[in-house]
């Protein structure tokens, strides 16, 4: 009786002991299968086996495996052992989407196969990031017609001795040929026709973009799109920042994407590399809620014509088809059909809009318009850009700057803070990343030794390659024989909506 009673007294003690001990597992185990995982990380050991899902190993920055980055470093000498990473929490050995040993040289296995066309003068500072960082994003093909700066022996050597890039200088033999275009016949373009500047530059694009849909055929190309060298394609919305995955989720029948632009907000007055230095955007119309858009117009516009510096009505993709043609600089067409167009909620094209000071003079030195109101409607479509070119005409440099300060500079904290918060700008860091990335490996200027090298070990160089000008008011319009309502008119730079769109809203209400 003595020995069941003992026996049933320590019964309950005997469980709480138990109880203890399994509780003090349980916490020990998890914690310490924690710890285990965070050292093996930590040192670089754990491999994560999703990463082994996915078929598709183009990458973008930052997402090479660990074992990937240890051969890099390896092969470059450097201590796999190092810890050191950057800012952005990346090895400093860069991978790309696409990376073929930086020669970006593929063709056979990137789909869809996206082309670029441009019409431009500028420089390698300028053109040589544009080019490597839509390469980066998926673009495998670019024609620059080039004039001016692209267009001198130094520059063109470069450009034309990258993969996937078809340089096309304007030539007397260009000119005789643009001049046989089927546009000159046609009524679409005809109101932008004998005038000078911006008018001359947007036909030139035109006949320029008709030029480049026959090559994308001839190369086949599936989607074209016209971009000038002071825009970046901003994939936002895709997994891997990738417009090849972008454009290649569109449904087939749709004919046309279009990209609503941001404008470049610069913070400082000595910006030298715009697509290494400018982070802040001010979104697009159609990107914002209308209530904020409107609430915050005076606000955002600072006084300026506009609520953008200038365009607002964004550049169009196009899938490469029979009788594409162009609509202007901002929008594709077809003649047998009205192409069927979405708009993209989250991609977008980042415009860097008078990013530097030198951007005043420089467009001013391209125009030979008389610096008054009434001559500078005949030469620029937009109102921005009528100002600044008779303020850089005008105005002494001092006068410039403080213009320049006010018009285009983003000085007021407050006020970036506010609209910042109001969603209206924002913060877009990857192109600078990537550009970034691209310069620390010595991709640019790997580019151009190798031109010179190859320029020394050739024994002759065409000299046959001046760029002229062409001079729209040489040509003759003939007369048009096609039925006018299949003509859409070609999609000038446009401004984004105004106060005044309120209003005739209210009225129609």
């Amino acid at each position: 009786m003595a020995g069941l009673f003992y026996s049933s007294s320590t019964s309950p003690s005997s469980a709480s002991s138990s109880y203890s001990r399994l509780l003090l597992l349980v916490t020990l185990l998890p914690l310490s299968l924690a710890c285990f995982a965070f050292i093996l990380q930590w040192r670089g050991g754990l491999d994560d086996p999703v990463t082994h899902w996915s078929t598709d190993h183009h990458e973008f920055p930052g997402m090479s495996s660990t074992h990937e980055k240890q051969q890099q470093r390896s092969l470059r000498g450097s201590n796999p052992d190092s810890g050191c990473v950057d800012l952005l929490g990346q090895s400093r050995a860069p991978s790309f989407p696409y990376f073929r040993d930086w020669s970006f040289d593929y063709q056979s296995d990137l789909n869809p196969k996206i082309c670029i066309t441009t019409s431009t003068s500028a420089g390698l500072e300028q053109t040589l990031p544009w080019l490597f960082y839509h390469k980066v994003i998926g673009v495998s093909t670019f024609y620059l017609f080039v004039e001016g700066k692209a267009a001198s022996p130094n520059v063109s050597r470069v450009l034309e001795s990258i993969p996937g890039v078809k340089v096309i200088h304007r030539t007397k033999e260009l000119e005789e040929q643009q001049a046989k275009s089927r546009i000159w016949n046609e009524t679409w373009l005809a109101s932008f026709f004998y005038k000078p500047c911006n008018y001359e530059l947007f036909v030139k694009q035109s006949l320029n973009m008709e030029m480049a849909i026959t090559m994308a055929q001839d190369s086949g190309m599936e989607w074209i799109i016209h971009l000038d060298t002071d825009e970046l394609i901003h994939p936002s919305g895709t997994y891997e920042y990738s417009l090849r995955k972008l454009l290649g989720n569109i449904s087939a029948d749709v004919d046309a994407v279009i990209f609503p632009n941001y404008e470049s907000s610069v913070e400082r007055d000595d910006i030298k590399e715009p697509f290494s230095e400018v982070s802040m955007f001010k979104k697009n119309y159609d990107h914002l809620p209308r209530d904020v858009y409107f609430g915050n117009y005076k606000e955002a516009t600072r006084g300026n014509p506009n609520y953008f510096l200038t365009y607002g009505n964004g550049k169009a993709a196009a899938r490469v088809q029979d009788h594409l043609r162009p609509n202007g600089a901002h929008r594709w067409h077809n003649y047998r059909k009205s192409p069927k167009e979405i708009k993209l909620e989250e991609a977008a094209i980042l415009h860097y809009t008078y990013p530097k000071f030198s951007d005043l003079t420089s467009r001013r030195d391209r125009c030979g318009c008389k610096p008054t109101k009434v001559d500078v409607k005949r030469c620029f479509m937009l109102e921005f850009d009528r100002a600044a070119f008779i303020i850089a005409s005008t105005a002494s440099s001092e006068e410039m700057l403080q213009w320049y300060r006010e018009h285009v500079v983003w000085t007021d904290q407050q006020l970036k803070l506010k609209l910042l918060r109001k969603g209206i700008l924002t913060r877009i860091y990857a192109p600078m990343v990537i550009i970034q990335e691209l310069r620390e490996a010595g991709v640019f200027s790997s580019v151009v030794s190798s031109a010179h090298m190859s320029l020394n070990n050739s024994s002759t160089i065409s000299t046959n390659q001046e760029s002229s000008q062409m001079m729209t008011g040489r040509r003759r319009v003939l007369e048009a024989h096609l039925d006018l309502d299949t003509q859409a008119s070609a999609v000038p730079p446009q401004s984004p909506p105004g106060l005044e769109a309120t209003h005739i809203e209210q009225q129609s209400e």
